[in-house]
């Protein structure tokens, strides 16, 4: 026997259930997304505690877990750092700290490559990851994100006669993996587009995109 179609009636109760599942979604998604996000970084400060004597841990002296408070010892631990890093004592201490992780072969590398890219990135005097650029990737035709990284490569320059400059092409939902491309200068199109609305479009596997007049003007990566 042939199955009955499916009365407008149905359809319809079909549709309602549909949308108030969406709108459901559209809720609690972002709402779930921000607690698990905060949660992380909430128990990955807390690891701060693990510092602290066992016997002077808040667990041990209260009898019970606080969230936060590795965040609270964190904060007090950059400011103590940073007031430390300020004055004579505290960056004869970090030159010496300095000299000797850079007596380590592996370390070394590692060491000297993350602070570069901390003082580059944190410092303002760069121009790494404040300037959002189109790129082809991965092949003519094909448009996507990047971000400024480096304007100076010295001996690839030399070598192809052209003047490169490094882009980082992040992946999408996750921005802290990707790639570094090093691409012709006229190859990269300037957006006046923010990092932060640039990352919003990343996160949101774009759908999220900013607003744009044309009447706005783009300024050249290198200026």
């Amino acid at each position: 026997m042939d199955e009955l179609p499916e009365t407008p009636v149905a359809l319809g109760k079909a549709q309602r259930l549909r949308r108030y599942l969406i709108a459901g979604l559209l809720v609690w998604l972002p709402i779930l997304v921000t607690v698990f996000v905060l949660r992380f970084l909430v128990d990955l400060m807390d690891q701060t505690l693990l510092l602290l004597p066992a016997n002077a841990r808040p667990e041990a002296l209260l009898g019970f877990r606080i969230p936060g408070l590795g965040l609270l010892l964190a904060i007090i631990l950059l400011l103590a750092t940073g007031l430390a890093a300020t004055n004579l004592v505290g960056r004869k201490l970090i030159r010496w700290w300095e000299g000797l992780l850079k007596r380590i072969p592996f370390v070394r590398s590692l060491y000297s490559g993350t602070k570069t890219f901390t003082e580059t990135v944190f410092s303002g005097k760069g121009q790494a990851f404040q300037k959002v650029l189109l790129v082809q990737y991965p092949r003519q035709g094909i448009w996507t994100l990047a971000f400024l990284t480096s304007e100076d490569f010295p001996e690839p320059r030399h070598r192809t006669g052209r003047d490169l400059i490094g882009v980082f092409v992040p992946t999408t939902p996750n921005p802290t993996s990707g790639f570094i491309i090093m691409l012709p200068r006229e190859d990269a199109i300037p957006l006046d587009m923010s990092v932060e609305a640039a990352m919003r479009v990343i996160l949101t596997l774009g759908v999220v995109t900013p607003g744009w007049r044309p009447d706005t003007q783009a300024a050249d990566p290198g200026n």
